[in-house]
């Protein structure tokens, strides 16, 4: 451990699997402590066990505005502080396409990652005023930047938090409240929702190959390549960075 994030305090949603998983690893091997918050207890706890003291696990709905507010309080009554928050939580669909997807897949793919998105930069930046500063990672996607045609709501969603991170950098800005927004777009990356299409299929190692080609470096990528730039915008490295979109694809969106 170098201690490139010590004394600071981290807030990772989606944190029982994929890159909140492994993005709270990083985090808390740098010198950060850690609260870990998913729907998914089983794997939020299993989250926290591997952080060991640097860590621990709370259930939360990042729909839910009282949920905010309640994890919130419970950072800061365990940690005195937030420095960090990593809006890593969502989701994606089947037959999310303009003709095929109904109400409550728009809904619950907009719920979780736009309006999850947006209730976690608007808790996190008073705790942050206080601590003097902070730094607020959102996840987007390459497919806030490219559109595809099976996954309507998912690129919608992606795209909002696309520019609604720069609307908090913004806004952050004008305040001189010493708070950064930043927006990672990660490529087709092998983590829990991309095996779970291709297990789906009956060639899965074609259409692994296929999906792999489509990257100038001829392979996908894991979550610690999405953890290593959420460490990075964590970390006081990235001082100078605000409202920027980190595209971590392996070239998908270069040619």
């Amino acid at each position: 451990m170098s201690g490139r994030l010590k004394n600071k305090v981290a807030l990772v949603t989606g944190g029982a699997s994929g890159f909140g998983r492994q993005s709270a690893i990083r985090l808390a091997e740098e010198g950060a402590l850690v609260c870990i918050t998913d729907l998914n207890e089983a794997g939020g706890e299993e989250t926290a066990a591997m952080l060991g003291p640097r860590g621990f696990f709370r259930r939360q709905d990042v729909t839910r505005e009282d949920d905010w507010t309640a994890t919130i309080k419970a950072v800061l009554d365990r940690f005195a502080k937030l420095d960090v928050l990593v809006n890593s939580a969502g989701v994606a669909a089947a037959a999310d396409n303009i003709e095929d997807a109904d109400d409550a897949i728009w809904d619950l793919v907009m719920d979780v990652n736009l309006t999850g998105t947006w209730l976690g930069c608007r808790h996190a930046i008073a705790p942050m005023r206080r601590a003097g500063g902070g730094s607020i990672i959102n996840l987007a996607s390459v497919l806030a930047l490219k559109g595809e045609g099976g996954a309507l709501a998912y690129c919608a969603s992606k795209g909002g938090v696309r520019l609604l991170t720069k609307s908090v950098a913004v806004h952050c800005g004008n305040q001189r409240n010493n708070i950064r927004c930043n927006a990672i777009c990660p490529g087709y990356m092998l983590t829990g929702m991309l095996r779970d299409f291709l297990d789906s299929l009956n060639d899965r190692e074609g259409e692994h190959a296929r999906i792999a080609a489509m990257h100038p470096l001829g392979r996908l990528g894991d979550a610690d390549d999405i953890a290593q730039m959420v460490l990075y915008l964590a970390s006081d490295e990235s001082r100078f960075v605000t409202g920027a979109e980190m595209i971590v694809d392996g070239g998908f969106t270069a040619g």
